[in-house]
């Protein structure tokens, strides 16, 4: 049976057997050095940290799929729904130079921005997976993200949205559909 011939309960099972939780894991890396890094440096050291460090959670993600035996593009590969998680993930790559422009002169809009342009991707994730945890995780992490940047106060708000992070990957590994 080939992918044009497989009924999307299928595509989604094959995407859930093939992807795996180092998504979540390389966020928490990332985001947890970005947490205690905001507390070290200044908020333009750390917004350039975030700038470049948010597009490594994707190949971390990658190295740590091949550290435990597992190859997400090359046993996914031609799938839709693979193709479409995909896409959402070039999206956010295509908006990312938006979130810099607009934090040249506040840097902490960029990790407001990476914290909220990176939920974003879970919402394809979890039409793939057929999971709601995608979308529970990119609503919950958006909107908790804004009231730390708004309500915690300064100088402190850009711990607090590293950590909105950190719990909103938390939640998501724990409760991720796994087959």
């Amino acid at each position: 049976m080939t992918y044009e011939t497989m009924p999307l309960a299928s595509l989604r099972e094959q995407f859930r057997a093939t992807s795996t939780a180092s998504m979540p894991l390389a966020g928490i890396i990332l985001w947890t050095i970005a947490a205690v890094a905001s507390v070290i440096v200044s908020p333009k050291t750390l917004g350039f940290a975030v700038a470049f460090g948010s597009g490594l959670i994707f190949p971390l993600a990658l190295l740590i799929d091949r550290l435990r035996g597992r190859q997400l593009m090359k046993s996914g590969a031609g799938n839709p729904v693979l193709a479409n998680f995909m896409g959402g993930i070039v999206m956010i790559g295509l908006l990312w130079p938006l979130v810099i422009i607009a934090g040249l002169n506040n840097p902490g809009i960029i990790v407001l921005g990476a914290a909220i342009l990176l939920a974003l991707v879970w919402i394809p994730f979890g039409w793939s997976a057929d999971d709601p945890v995608g979308m529970q995780h990119a609503i919950g992490r958006c909107v908790a993200a804004y009231a730390a940047y708004l309500f915690v106060p300064r100088p402190w708000h850009l711990t607090a949205i590293c950590i909105v992070v950190i719990a909103a990957y938390l939640f998501s590994f724990a409760r991720m559909r796994r087959d």
